[in-house]
């Protein structure tokens, strides 16, 4: 790899000598090309022999993730150990034999090719090395929770909810969720830094205490560092204002502090509503969250060497410790990321719970989804102009520096992304082959290394994603990502915090042309490229001799590569078309007993009179079972008929008690109906809240997002499931269209 890098930098070199020079290197290196080492020949075996080496590795590596359904500490070794032996020898074939140096162009643009192949290998291999450390505090956090549940060791604890602009009915439901957390010793805090006087009453409303400050330095960072200084607590829990703790967030974490080393806990962050690259799709419920893998396997693997990100809501911080380490880093538009590294750097055991303890709200659309993320590089990349630089601030150990080192070369991805994208073009456009290789040097080389990788690679991540699907999401912002990440190289604190709108509804489809039109330019010139690459194809002919010349030239491998890209483009801007989202609130898939009663028959403004049917003397009970619900109301599957003598109808209020909750509900009925619209079968109600009790709100929020254990993990399709699925939304778009105007749920009570 040195060796390259270094010809590389020669060849750059040379080429401000003069063309001729520069010629006369490639003309030589060309030489060295077309005779690479003995070793590295194919064997001079038939074509199902040199697929041998590849089948008995797949099957090895099947067995491995059959036989270890997760990966525990013996199977991950030698999987890892299976892909870095393969991806090395990929590098060597293709450094030492690959390269088309027939002239500067080709040469160039082969080198180029290489490089970004380089980056995204040693970006792997660093991956591989790190997933040999993986640690799971689960066990752990059983035996240390006895003692908080117990009493024995119940340290006092801020909890702190820092708010910009969010609504008041997000809020809500965040603080009712704080209080509702089995912690005695605990006080919680509104960090209202926008002074709002409706926020300030919701403070003074639900009992908990408000803070504000005359000025918004820092942003979030700063309104933390305020907050501290006005507090006594000796550990500090955090919530991002939508973030909805479960009742026992506290006793799993705070046990972890009786060791005097740990300084901060963090916590997965977990979603209650499906992000929009999902829904865009029409795939909620289906495809795992963005976040997923790095929670599932980035987190765990850097608890291994003792680099975990905070990432900004859900964790506890012992307050000595970060108050020794200078309070929240307010240089960065990442406070939470550098907060910890200067806690790890000062001595102090930052911790990851790989146990869903909270959820918040994803981003709504896509616009949204773009802004957080290019927020994070932005902020992420600044650590190499500040002083909390984790690659250069002393305190921390080397292993400790190469899992902060794979986390800010994951935002320089993007580049070598956007090459790859571009690079099928050259066939085409340039009649330039960047890759060199037959048939029989791919399938003893690349191919074990390729299928292999694909095998492991959902399962390496704890089944959050495909590598298919984890292509789509790397390419729906690549080129933003990429121009951010070279700004924020260039000028890196040139645009102040950005906070992700929250809480927002849409009525219609919407394209997100700001984005979309780099992909958009694109989609067009690689399905030009395509074409002209087949057609190459097909006038070449495909006799023996004909086919065996295209393939070693790479043109084949140039007409495959374009339809993947224009395939994964399509996909794409798919994604970038925002659907409609009319209701802000979210529906959970919640399963409990409803006794309905008719309260009173008076219509509701806007339903007609002749419709509601004259009272019964005497109202029938009614019973059902929810199928969905939400915070301004819920849909029952009734267990009876509705019989004309006791009727229910459209526009009648009704009072609702949750059987297992003891939750007593006012709402009006604003749908019946049927299944297959058979008036025999029972009936299906979509009841709406009216005003409701504080009492009753609170046991409602409680019920719908506090439930320890709720937020279940479910695993990312496969990859050939995955693969069915991306071509279903590619000939079927019409399915976005024909699904509920409500959020589809995602929750399972």
């Amino acid at each position: 790899m040195a060796a390259t890098v270094g010809l590389s930098a020669a060849i750059v070199l040379a080429w401000f000598a003069g063309e001729a020079r520069i010629t006369r290197i490639f003309a030589q290196l060309q030489i060295l090309q077309g005779q690479p080492p003995m070793w590295l020949e194919v064997p001079m075996v038939t074509a199902q022999y040199l697929a041998a080496p590849t089948v008995v590795l797949l099957l090895l590596a099947a067995a491995i993730t059959r036989i270890s359904p997760r990966p525990r500490p013996w199977s991950r070794c030698i999987v890892v150990g299976i892909l870095l032996t393969l991806v090395i020898r990929y590098l060597v074939w293709r450094c030492l034999s690959t390269l088309n140096l027939a002239s500067p162009l080709e040469g160039t643009l082969s080198l180029g090719l290489l490089g970004m192949e380089l980056f995204g290998l040693t970006t792997s291999i660093i991956q591989l090395l790190l997933l040999l450390r993986v640690r799971d505090r689960r066990p752990q956090a059983d035996q240390l929770e006895q003692a908080v549940v117990s009493g024995s060791y119940q340290p006092w604890v801020d909890v702190f909810i820092p708010t910009y602009d969010e609504p008041a009915f997000i809020l809500r439901r965040t603080i009712i969720g704080c209080q509702a957390m089995t912690y005695p010793r605990k006080t919680i805090y509104l960090l209202d830094d926008t002074r709002r006087p409706e926020i300030k009453a919701l403070a003074a409303e639900l009992g908990c205490h408000y803070i504000t400050r005359d000025s918004n330095h820092h942003a979030k960072a700063g309104n933390l560092n305020h907050a501290v200084k006005q507090t006594q607590g000796e550990l500090i829990a955090s919530f991002d204002a939508d973030f909805v703790p479960t009742r026992n967030f506290l006793c799993r974490t705070v046990g972890f502090f009786q060791q005097a080393k740990v300084g901060l806990v963090q916590t997965p962050q977990s979603f209650y509503n499906a992000d929009p690259i999902a829904r865009n799709l029409g795939l909620e419920g289906v495809l795992t969250p963005e976040e997923e893998v790095f929670y599932r396997q980035i987190q765990p693997m850097r608890d291994g060497v003792g680099s975990v990100v905070c990432s900004g809501t859900s964790f506890v911080v012992r307050r000595s410790a970060l108050e020794a380490s200078g309070g929240f880093v307010t240089e960065s538009l990442s406070e939470d990321y550098f907060t910890s590294v200067r806690l790890a750097a000062q001595g102090n055991d930052v911790i990851y719970l790989d146990e869903k303890l909270s959820a918040g709200l994803a981003a709504e659309d896509i616009a949204a989804h773009a802004t957080q993320r290019l927020r994070w590089a932005r902020g992420t990349l600044q650590a190499f102009f500040i002083d909390s630089n984790p690659l250069t601030i002393p305190g921390l150990t080397p292993m400790q520096r190469l899992g902060h080192l794979e986390g800010l070369l994951h935002w320089f991805s993007s580049i070598p992304r956007i090459g790859f994208l571009l690079m099928p073009l050259a066939y085409s456009f340039l009649d330039v082959i960047p890759i060199q290789a037959t048939t029989r040097e791919l399938l003893y080389y690349f191919v074990p290394y390729y299928l292999v990788q694909l095998t492991v690679f959902a399962w390496l991540n704890e089944r959050s994603r495909s590598a298919l699907l984890s292509d789509i999401y790397s390419l729906v912002l690549v080129f933003p990502l990429a121009a951010t990440v070279v700004q924020a190289m260039v000028n890196p604190f040139s645009r102040g915090f950005q906070v992700t709108p929250k809480g927002t509804s849409s009525q219609r489809f919407q394209f997100n042309w700001k984005l979309g039109w780099p992909l958009v330019l694109l989609f067009g010139l690689t399905a030009i490229s395509l074409w002209r690459n087949l057609g190459l194809c097909l006038m070449a002919g495909w006799g023996s001799d004909a086919s065996y010349s295209i393939t070693s030239r790479g043109l084949a491998l140039g007409w495959v590569w374009s339809a993947y890209n224009l395939a994964m483009i399509a996909v794409a801007l798919l994604i970038l078309l925002d659907v409609p989202r009319p209701d802000a609130h979210v529906w959970f898939d919640l399963r409990r007993v409803i006794k309905l009663t008719p309260r009173t028959l008076r219509p509701e403004p806007g339903h007609c009179a002749d419709a509601i049917a004259p009272a019964s003397p005497t109202p029938k009970t009614w019973w059902g079972i929810t199928t969905a619900m939400s915070e301004v109301g819920l849909e029952v599957a009734l267990t009876q008929q509705i019989s004309p003598a006791q009727p229910l109808s459209v526009g009648m209020a009704v009072d609702l008690e949750v059987a297992e909750e003891a939750i007593t509900l006012e709402g009006i009925i604003t749908a019946i109906t049927y299944k297959n619209n058979d008036k025999d079968e029972f009936p299906h109600l979509r009841v709406q809240f009216g005003p409701l009790a504080p009492t009753s709100y609170r046991a409602l929020v409680t019920t719908l997002f506090c439930r320890p254990g709720q937020w279940k993990r479910w695993n990312s399709p496969g990859e050939l499931r995955s693969l069915w699925l991306l071509l279903r939304v590619l000939l079927w778009p019409r399915r976005l269209s024909s699904r509920s105007p409500r959020a589809v749920p995602v929750v399972k009570g």
